[in-house]
């Protein structure tokens, strides 16, 4: 073994070849030394030793880490220097296996060799080395930790973690479980975005503020990073070996608690032909209680790894992490908006707390409190800061003087500038600063008043979900106490039909009515009256967008397999990958009017489905995922009944009582007592009289004036040609539907004609007449 040739106390790692008067000579230095004399010791390993230690899996850091680590040892031996006589001419005889199976370097700590007993007295020399290498040792006994974990409680002590706030039956159970004397090791299982992870930084709060029992004081929370233990163990053994060393470091430490984010990635875990995985290592530990570990994962992946491993779900204590409610989650967000408030440099009112909650509830849906409402917080603040001009020229004002500063810095330790230039120099720095510095102070006030409104909120939605911002921020109440009138301006004829759906839609938003219970109707009667129609306005007006209206036509649920339709297939079956119709489209958007179109075609079994969701507002998929329909509409339509009602047209009440009492008698011959007791209103459209068409027909041709201003076309039409079509059009049996194909066999058959054939001039106006009593088209 070569020690170095300049301090002749580190063992020697780089050969320097050198020539003097004419001969070679060879010099070892040390790693330190080679970096003092100036020698590139970072292109040396990395040209050299690069491919090798590359391959084994070690980089340069580690390499000067086993450096110091050898070194340690040798300085606590009694090696003879390079001056002295070696009798044989060789190396000193030194027992390097036993040497480091001693030392701890391979993960087997000197701590745990057991003491010989009645040994020699050990002189002073030798004793006063042991105790520099125990301290040495000390030092180096959490490399495993320091390498592959994060200390969260020095993190929490040193003030670089945020605050949790709220959690405290949670946390309460996990230190419960943390002070057991056996397989005390809770397991945090929830949905993404609860706060699971969050629960560990709380306790490791706790922990550095010295608010936990007694057992627990002292204790070092550490997150372990599976990653960095997995990677680069391409060989047989070094996974084996990385866990063992810190387990062994969690064991003689004795006060560490580690902390397993997406517990169940231990499963498998380091797995390989003829290889142990981490969950088989950290069995028999777990089971002696040697190591404690915080578990964190999701309720599928705990189903789905670690209770398939019966000996490993054993040694882990569940504790469930449920969404928290809207009020739970506005506390949580009370504690730590500071964070956001001077991160973004912008005010966020207690009340936009409460909107940020409310509207990611209502229109997040696919994710969990309170991680939404956070990231909707956040963005919103992001947006609102990147867009406020006086905060942008805060943060350049900011910079600039940062840069001024670096220059005058710089030129007052310039020793060998010119005297009058650097006076110079340093006199116009200053002049900018102080110019800079004054522009800062005027709008710093102004910097102050940044406050985030729901404007930021909505817009932030807006680009998450599509829902325009002037409907989010819209007042929900209002908007509903104005549903009655904005229907009725749309459906003709059908007050009463119109005055249910509305009382029933106030009444579940209101609050008053059973929560999990959707809204549902039957709309009965002939068609062509407006059923449809209804159902569509109602989606557009009630939920923003004519997308949320999801519609199944009954008559594709005739067969009895057609279930799986609806849920999705169940394991086994074709189509099992496939989402359900109805459940994938409502977890999507739970805020939706849902058509069942035609119900009386439906197979019995589809309509034990919608029993469950009538009664209870939920329905389990395929996949055990529970859809929740409490803030559906459900309306379901039926021309039964209507064969001899369609010639009953503007009956009076007692008139339209008996259509009633033949629809519900009707609708008893396919719903069963139960299906028909859950929905909340049985509704039965009337025919349709020429006073109705009348009105109908200016609202169809004022969709068609819409349609044609958007090409560049004016319409006009006069109260005559509306009434020519309401008549010539009208129909018991077809209702408002042959109007349509009146309309437009003849006026948009006819007006397309006319554009096509005078395709040499653009047509800016067209208008619809009447002459010699019939429909005339014309355009300009």
């Amino acid at each position: 073994m070569v020690m170095c040739s300049k301090c002749h106390k580190r063992v020697a790692t780089v050969f320097v070849t050198k020539v003097e008067n004419g001969e070679r000579k060879t010099e070892g230095l040390c790693m330190k030394c080679a970096k003092e004399l100036g020698l590139p010791t970072d292109q040396i390993m990395g040209n050299v030793m690069g491919n090798v230690m590359g391959n084994l899996g070690i980089s340069p850091e580690q390499l000067e880490n086993m450096e110091e680590e050898v070194n340690g040892l040798l300085q606590n031996m009694d090696l003879p220097s390079d001056n002295d006589d070696n009798e044989d001419g060789g190396a000193p005889a030194i027992d390097f296996p036993k040497l480091f199976r001693e030392s701890g370097l391979f993960g087997n700590p000197a701590s745990n060799v057991a003491p010989v007993e009645g040994g020699e007295k050990k002189d002073e020399k030798e004793t006063s080395g042991k105790k520099e290498k125990k301290e040495h040792s000390k030092e180096k006994k959490h490399k495993f930790l320091d390498t592959y974990c994060r200390n969260l409680t020095r993190r929490a002590a040193e003030g670089k973690m945020d605050r949790i706030v709220g959690r405290d039956r949670e946390l309460a159970r996990v230190i419960q479980i943390l002070c057991r004397r056996q397989k005390n090791n809770p397991c945090l299982i929830g949905e993404p975005g609860v706060g699971k992870t969050a629960i560990a930084e709380a306790l490791a709060q706790r922990i550095a503020d010295n608010q936990v029992p007694y057992k627990l004081k002292g204790k070092q929370v550490y997150l372990v990073d599976m990653t960095a233990l997995v990677a680069g163990t391409q060989f047989r053994g070094q996974f084996e070996s990385r866990m063992l060393g810190l387990l062994q470091e969690v064991t003689a430490a004795g006060n560490v608690i580690l902390v397993i984010d997406e517990v169940h990635n231990i499963v498998g875990a380091g797995d390989s032909e003829g290889s142990m995985n981490a969950a088989n290592m950290l069995k028999p530990a777990l089971s002696r209680g040697e190591v404690q570990i915080i578990g964190a994962t999701t309720l599928n992946e705990y189903r789905k790894y670690i209770e398939k491993d019966s000996a490993l779900e054993r040694r882990f204590q569940p504790v469930t992490v449920n969404e928290p409610s809207i009020e739970d989650t506005v506390e949580m967000l009370k504690g730590i908006k500071h964070y956001y408030e001077s991160f973004h440099s912008v005010q966020i009112p207690e009340a936009v707390l409460r909107r940020a909650v409310v509207l990611s509830e209502r229109y997040i849906t696919d994710r969990y409190l309170p991680d939404k409402a956070i990231d909707l917080l956040d963005e919103a603040a992001s947006n609102l800061s990147l867009n406020s001009a006086v905060l942008n020229e805060s943060y350049e004002i900011k910079e600039q003087l940062l840069i001024e500063k670096e220059k005058r810095e710089a030129l007052e330790a310039d020793e060998k500038a010119d005297e009058q230039q650097r006076f110079e120099g340093l006199a116009r720095i200053k002049a900018k600063e102080l110019q800079l510095s004054e522009r800062l102070a005027a709008i710093e006030p102004d910097c102050g008043k940044v406050v985030m409104t729901e404007e930021e909120l909505a817009q932030v939605i807006e680009i998450w979900t599509g829902i325009p911002a002037s409907s989010i921020s819209e007042n929900e109440y209002e908007r509903i106490d104005g549903l009655e009138q904005r229907l009725k301006g749309r459906i003709i004829g059908q007050d009463h039909a119109v005055e249910a759906v509305s009382r029933a839609i106030k009444r579940n938003r209101a609050g008053v009515s059973y929560k999990r219970k959707p809204v549902s109707f039957i709309f009965a009667g002939p068609t062509g009256v407006g059923k449809t129609e209804l159902v569509k306005t109602l989606a557009a007006d009630l939920f923003d967008s004519p997308e949320t209206l999801i519609r199944l036509d009954m008559s594709e649920f005739m067969e009895k397999h057609s279930v799986s339709r609806i849920i999705g297939a169940p394991p086994g079956y074709v189509g099992y990958d496939e989402a359900g119709q109805l459940t994938e489209k409502i977890r999507r958007r739970p805020y939706s009017v849902v058509l069942f179109d035609e119900i009386e075609k439906a197979h019995p079994d589809v309509l034990n489905v919608l029993l469950q969701i009538l009664d209870d507002g939920r329905i389990t998929d395929a996949r055990g995922k529970t859809v929740n329909f409490e803030n559906t509409v459900l309306v379901m339509t039926t021309n039964a009944g209507s064969d001899r009602a369609g010639a009953l047209a503007g009956f009076l009440t007692e008139e339209r009582a008996g259509n009633d009492a033949r629809t519900e008698k009707a609708l008893a011959t396919f719903l069963r007592p139960e299906f028909l007791n859950r929905v909340d209103e049985v509704i039965t459209f009337r025919a349709l009289d020429e006073n109705d068409f009348t009105k109908i027909a200016g609202i169809m041709m004022n969709e068609l004036k819409t349609a044609l201003a958007e090409k560049g076309i004016s319409l006009s039409f006069t109260d005559e040609a509306l009434a020519h079509i309401a008549k010539n059009s009208y129909s018991y049996k077809f209702g408002a539907r042959n109007m349509r194909r009146y309309i437009q066999t003849h006026v948009e058959d006819a007006l397309a004609e006319k554009i096509i054939a005078d395709y040499t001039r653009s047509i800016t106006h067209a208008s619809v007449t009447i002459k010699d009593g019939e429909l005339a088209v014309n355009a300009l």
